[in-house]
């Protein structure tokens, strides 16, 4: 089902909107944490193809019972496309780079992300470029930094330097999965987009499959359970409420939201592994919301007619 300009402004559809992208936030921020978590006794291809196969599973067992619509034609090639960068190249490159900084480090850089959805979303979405949404997103990125370089001093005892370049990789790798997933949420139903996505991933990742077979044997309880978790809600879950919401929402607004994350990866962070965040941090963690409130909202009614009225002539 496809949405008019006037559902994305409907106060209902916002919210609906809204409520996914939160969950998917609180989600993916819990996914930092996980992945730091086993990084001793999964390698990052292992790592990925074990939680895309669980969320795959996952994802398969919904469709069965849901039996969502199948997908367009058209929408194949960038369910594919979204399926190679998104869920298969950004998931090993993020894998790969905490294994060089730590987890409120890795959030910031990959948050360079929502500024290149808002980018890509302009250019070939026809989002045009708000200034709303361009100054929340700045205001954000300076917490989202704050943030990151108030936690950077926990040292992995390895050079940083590669896990900043292959988190700038995979925020690249995101945007373009981001802006190839619009246009097929737009006729198809999100739970199909997410599931086919994640099934193309994995199938992507399958060269990893004896790798994954033979660490789960010597992994910890705990780090197979991270493995799960990681499939079956940073994933299966976290991406279809995202794929959800931007079938509601532009992808620059939406990206928008994920400027939460690393805020709150440092809170889960704190609680689970133990690593108090600097008071500066939690200053960070403020300006970021702060910023996607602005990104968030919108002109007055009298702005918005004054905006719209050219494009009826």
């Amino acid at each position: 089902m496809t949405h008019s300009p006037s559902d994305e402004t409907a106060p209902g559809a916002d919210w609906l909107a809204l409520g996914a992208a939160l969950v998917t936030v609180l989600l993916w921020a819990s996914a930092f944490v996980g992945i730091r978590a086993v990084i001793h006794d999964f390698g990052p291809g292992a790592l990925a193809l074990g939680r895309l196969l669980t969320g795959a599973a996952v994802l398969t067992l919904v469709v069965a019972i849901r039996r969502p619509a199948r997908p367009s034609r058209r929408a194949l090639p960038f369910i594919v496309g979204s399926g190679v960068l998104w869920f298969a190249l950004y998931t090993v490159t993020l894998n790969t780079a905490e294994r060089f900084v730590d987890a409120g480090t890795a959030s910031m850089l990959v948050n360079v992300g929502p500024i290149l959805i808002a980018i890509l979303g302009g250019l070939f979405l026809a989002e045009g470029f708000p200034p709303r949404l361009f100054a929340g997103s700045a205001v954000a990125f300076v917490g989202a930094a704050v943030i990151g370089l108030a936690t950077s001093t926990t040292s992995t005892g390895t050079d940083p330097m590669p896990g900043i370049v292959l988190c700038l990789l995979a925020a690249a790798a995101y945007a373009v999965g981001v802006v190839l997933q619009k246009p097929a949420v737009r006729d198809t139903p999100a739970l199909t987009v997410t599931w086919l996505a994640c099934v193309v991933g994995a199938v992507v990742l399958v060269p990893f499959a004896p790798a994954l077979v033979e660490e789960t044997r010597s992994a910890s309880p705990e780090s197979i359970a991270w493995m799960l978790y990681l499939g079956a809600f940073p994933t299966a879950l976290a991406f279809t409420t995202w794929a959800f919401a931007l079938s509601r929402t532009t992808a620059g607004r939406l990206g928008s939201t994920t400027y939460l994350v690393p805020a709150i990866a440092i809170v889960l962070g704190w609680f689970i592994l133990g690593e108090a965040p600097p008071a500066v941090a939690m200053l960070g963690g403020a300006i970021a919301i702060g910023g996607v409130v602005i990104a968030r909202s919108r002109p007055s009614g009298r702005a918005v007619a004054t905006t719209r009225a050219p494009a009826t002539r």
